[in-house]
């Protein structure tokens, strides 16, 4: 089953994307690492408005994993940094391309500012009707599950739900975000092909693209080079077509 074209392109419902390759792209360049995630800013700009110009309904961004926490303190201070940036420069971007801004993972970890910053763009794009943007911050697939799970628990401990009433629609309306349709494309860059604990249960069945260039190379070309394989592909979700 394939989406809907557009031009040449079969644009996908829902999009995820691995930014990987930072650092790697500095490295390469002579720089140190944080110049790879600051050129990494117009490679989610380009990203973010192409596909909400073409259509896509979802897109979600894995901009810091669980398993981040553990790189050196300055590399953090830096990435949340350039963060609090992106939330101030590219807002007016979101409100013009009608973008809707939404935070999936966990809030425990970052810092008040960040919340603020944070939490003050979503409110403000809030009524945007065009597509949704999900930056997956301080976030994990496993726990997620594992939120969704204790989630669940709770309203079983309290009599809400009964056990034997648990099942993957439950699961799946405990997830951070339910309302974001699964993504038809998972994109990863820098030619890695890891899942790395993102979505774990949301990418069940997407189509996966691997692109080879570092997250601040890739542009408007390599997003569609990954639409039109995409479009390439029989999606028969375990049936017999």
């Amino acid at each position: 089953m394939k989406s809907q074209p557009a031009g040449e392109l079969v644009v996908p419902r829902s999009v995820a994307v691995i930014m990987d390759g930072n650092g790697r792209w500095a490295k390469n360049a002579g720089f140190e690492r944080i110049r790879g995630h600051e050129r990494g800013i117009d490679a989610v700009r380009t990203t973010v408005t192409e596909c909400a110009q073409l259509g896509v309904q979802a897109l979600v961004l894995y901009a810091f994993s669980e398993e981040n926490w553990q790189r050196p303190q300055r590399e953090i201070d830096l990435l949340f940094k350039l963060l609090k940036r992106f939330l101030v420069e590219e807002r007016g971007t979101l409100m013009q391309n009608r973008v809707r801004l939404l935070h999936s993972g966990r809030r425990e970890r970052l810092a008040k500012d960040v919340l603020q910053l944070l939490d003050d763009t979503v409110a403000a794009t809030a009524g945007n009707t065009g597509m949704k943007l999900s930056l997956a911050i301080s976030y994990g697939g496993r726990q997620e599950i594992v939120d969704a799970v204790r989630a669940i628990a709770g309203k079983v401990q309290r009599g809400d739900v009964a056990p034997a009433a648990i099942d993957e629609a439950m699961l799946h309306a405990h997830l951070y975000h339910p309302e974001l349709p699964d993504p038809d494309l998972l994109i990863r860059t820098a030619g890695e092909r890891r899942i790395s604990n993102f979505l774990l249960w949301q990418v069940s069945y997407s189509e996966i693209h691997v692109a080879d260039v570092c997250w601040p190379d890739f542009g408007k070309d390599h997003l569609h080079a990954a639409f039109r394989d995409y479009g390439q592909r029989v999606r028969k979700f375990g049936k017999v077509t």
